[in-house]
């Protein structure tokens, strides 16, 4: 969004699971936000937000207020969008009955950066099953926020494609929450070839990337070793790479997934083309486990999230690192602005 925007570079964070560290980081990025190159309003109850902090010992004031006001309160108190849903969770033990406040802040973050009053949405972690349980039909954010883009925007069918990205290291799964039977059965030419278009264009247009070079994972080890181990990677995986080509992308392989990760090998590209969520994600959370983001791409607005879950093990217990997420901030702060990163 245009730095002339209602309410420049603010950015919308929602709650993500009330009962997981989303709240405890959002505290702690606040008490780091001379580190931040731009405020956010975080949506959540206020009173739920205030007993979290009271709890952790964290010296936060929390003042209840709209995104208007947002930027004047962030310096002196965490503003805090109050949701229309309660809050009944406490850290560490997710409750089903949260699911409409989960939702409800995530489709008013969106909807804040459709109407100007929010240049970003930046998710904290959710919990699926809660909301699988209460009738969430999607298999995660990024499934979700495409809907809510194609309703709210009228763009017809969208494709969002997962991004985590780090300064060492991007990585997009083809496939994502899926089993990975089901991966297996879903990949696709077409679908390979889509993912990368929507790819090499988001890196062109919002990170800065003149001329994204992609490579392109093998599915089998060694990239099916030339059809010895599967012909997966000389059916499936070939062609797209040569269709991509054609289309003056660059993207190179299929490769073998084990040698593609390396320091040598990282810096001849700019985006690796997974083929399953884990060929994706094992590689990344290894190298870059506190400063990766996760951005969906593919949409008509901003979306980054801190690449990690929901950690209800810790909840609580005011260990929780807010790295993640003050990375997720800053780069949401930089593709809102349509600032290199």
């Amino acid at each position: 969004m245009a730095e002339d925007a209602k309410h420049p570079g603010l950015l919308a964070l929602t709650q993500g699971d009330p009962s997981g560290i989303g709240p405890e980081i959002a505290l702690k990025c606040w008490l780091r936000r001379r580190e931040l190159s731009r405020p956010f309003f975080l949506l959540a109850d206020p009173q739920h937000i205030a007993r979290v902090a009271a709890s952790l010992g964290l010296d936060v004031p929390i003042v209840a207020t709209e995104p208007s006001r947002a930027s004047a309160e962030f310096p002196d108190a965490l503003p805090v969008v109050p949701l229309q849903n309660r809050v009944f969770g406490v850290p560490g033990a997710s409750d089903p009955r949260d699911a409409p406040a989960t939702l409800e802040s995530i489709e008013r973050a969106v909807g804040f950066v459709r109407d100007g009053s929010a240049a970003a949405v930046v998710t904290n972690p959710i919990a699926k099953e809660p909301l699988y349980r209460a009738g969430f039909k999607h298999p995660g954010h990024t499934e979700w926020l495409g809907e809510l883009a194609e309703r709210g925007w009228n763009t017809g069918p969208l494709l969002p494609v997962m991004l985590l990205w780090s300064r060492t290291l991007s990585v997009v799964p083809v496939t994502i929450h899926v089993s990975l039977t089901r991966a297996l059965s879903l990949l696709t030419t077409d679908l390979i070839v889509a993912t990368s278009r929507v790819v090499a264009k988001d890196l062109r247009d919002k990170f800065g990337v003149a001329r994204p070079r992609l490579a392109v994972a093998g599915l089998n080890p060694h990239a099916g070793e030339a059809g010895t181990m599967g012909r997966e990677d000389i059916e499936i995986v070939a062609p797209a790479v040569e269709r991509l080509r054609a289309e003056n992308i660059d993207a190179r392989g299929p490769l073998p997934p084990d040698t593609m990760f390396h320091a040598a090998a990282r810096g001849k590209y700019d985006a690796a083309i997974c083929m399953y969520h884990d060929q994706a994600l094992i590689p990344i959370k290894t190298l870059a486990f506190d400063s990766g983001v996760n951005c969906t791409l593919g949409l008509p607005f901003i979306r980054t999230s801190p690449d990690h879950g929901t950690a209800f093990d810790i909840a609580g217990k005011g260990v929780a690192d807010p790295t993640s997420l003050m990375a997720a901030l800053e780069l949401a702060s930089r593709l809102g602005a349509g600032r290199p990163v």
